[in-house]
């Protein structure tokens, strides 16, 4: 990067020094942040509401119910030859 800037100015490059904080800007005169409404109003006080945060709580701390076991059921199974063709189909227990 030094080589490529030593370059530069030896063809006759310059380089303006900006000040900090001045390039981002449109209007340098101007001032440094514009004036938003967001920010006017005061600060609003929060209303805690401790029935909502303990029924949060007690839904994050229970157990989770043990999944029902699952019904077994017999499936059906192709046999297939030595080709891959199909030969008969049966019923399994697994």
């Amino acid at each position: 990067m030094e080589k490529q800037i030593a370059d530069f100015l030896e063809k006759g490059g310059e380089v303006a020094e900006i000040e900090r904080g001045i390039s981002g800007r449109e209007n340098p005169n101007g001032p440094l942040k514009p004036q938003t409404t967001a920010f006017q109003e005061p600060k609003q006080g929060r209303t805690y509401v401790p029935e909502v945060v303990a029924a949060i709580d007690a839904r994050r701390n229970k157990k989770p119910e043990k999944p029902k076991p699952a019904i077994r059921r017999p499936r059906k199974k192709i046999i297939y030859d030595d080709f891959g063709e199909p030969l008969r189909e049966v019923w399994v227990d697994e």
